[in-house]
């Protein structure tokens, strides 16, 4: 429908159907963007009409702006999820910073869109697969993003934007496994280096027998041991998981030369506790100072406690509620390996029995 009040104003349909507008005045034709009405179209109407150029208007993105079905809208509801609101500051610090990596990670290197505008619609099986390569060198942070888009997908899924879940039993296995545990060597060589009430002692020690991460190693206060029950209460920092173990003669031999300086149990020679990374860094040190290998890291202490555990019969559930663990799998990794090892000896065992008997038996018969 042509706007006949206004001069030189002709409207007519493209190819798809859809109606266009143009202005026509002195053999030049001028394409007017919009519809009658629309700041847009008014504007470029009268540039035309004033035969001066039209200038868009600059598009200026607002901070915190998701295009709607964008991962950036993804991720904003997954930060307003019950599932969300439930995981403790660690985590939620964690996957916060692989997300904005993934969010501003460009679509291809050089190229200035970015996943983060796209939508969750387009992405494909092929393109996750992509985006894990690109983390190759890293392979356990690799594996985390994946966890992390897949709880921008599951909002996708939800919000009914995606029908299906591409990355549906895509798995993406570590090529290393990652702390190991101390050998019983090392953790000799450590103990004839730091005498028991040293401060590298008493880290190695509480890491090993309470088998905590170094998060809840660092912040261990002396008000959560009781020495009347002989237990400590610990709330995981990860999380926040509350754990009651049980004060060994192993844990108690370590506390037993502290002197109570501080409200912390294990503090540096300031009296102040540690941080988690100086704490990492300090094993690193007193780790090589005992002339030891590379590896043996504050987190291969609490699996030197799960293999030792696992070894004298313990079972996945009381891993699980030694640890800390939720995932019934990282507890078997201990249990599967134990058992795997008592089977091969048992096994062999009874051939080497049978072998044996074999040749000490006399031989019978008639002459």
């Amino acid at each position: 429908m042509t706007e006949e009040k206004r001069p030189h104003l002709s409207d007519f349909k493209d190819r798809h159907g859809k109606t266009r507008w143009r202005f026509r005045r002195s053999g030049k034709t001028i394409a007017i963007p919009g519809n009658p009405g629309e700041p847009e179209f008014e504007e470029a109407y009268s540039a035309a009409v004033e035969g001066r150029p039209h200038k868009k208007a600059t598009v200026v993105s607002m901070p915190g702006a998701a295009l709607p079905g964008s991962f950036r809208a993804a991720w904003s509801r997954v930060q307003r999820s019950p599932e969300w609101i439930k995981h403790d500051p660690a985590t939620k610090d964690k996957n916060t910073r692989l997300a904005a990596e993934f969010l501003d990670l460009p679509l291809v290197a050089g190229h200035p869109a970015l996943w983060g505008d796209m939508l969750v619609r387009d992405l494909k099986r092929r393109h996750v697969k992509d985006i894990l390569a690109r983390f190759s060198a890293t392979p356990h942070k690799a594996k985390h993003m994946l966890v992390t888009i897949r709880k921008m997908l599951a909002v996708a899924l939800d919000e009914e934007w995606i029908e299906t879940d591409p990355t549906w039993k895509l798995s993406y296995s570590p090529g290393y496994t990652g702390w190991r545990a101390w050998t019983d060597q090392e953790r000799a060589m450590f103990e004839d280096r730091w005498p028991l009430g040293s401060t590298p002692r008493t880290a190695y020690g509480l890491a090993l027998w309470l088998g905590n991460r170094r998060s809840d190693i660092a912040r261990l206060r002396w008000e959560w041991f009781d020495f009347l029950t002989g237990t400590v209460t610990i709330q995981q920092k990860k999380g926040g998981k509350t754990l009651v173990l049980p004060m060994t003669p192993m844990l108690r031999e370590i506390l037993a030369p502290l002197e109570r300086k501080s409200e912390f149990v294990l503090v540096t020679a300031y009296g102040q506790p540690f941080s988690e990374k100086s704490l990492t860094g300090r094993m690193a040190d007193w780790t090589h100072s005992s002339g030891m290998p590379k590896g043996c890291t504050i987190h291969g202490l609490r699996k030197s406690l799960g293999k030792m555990l696992a070894e004298t019969g313990a079972t996945t559930r009381q891993l699980m509620e030694t640890l800390g663990h939720d995932n019934i799998e990282h507890a078997e990794l201990y249990s599967r390996e134990a058992e795997q090892a008592r089977l091969a000896r048992d096994a062999m065992t009874q051939l080497t029995k049978s072998i044996r008997g074999k040749r000490t038996t006399p031989a019978t018969g008639s002459s």
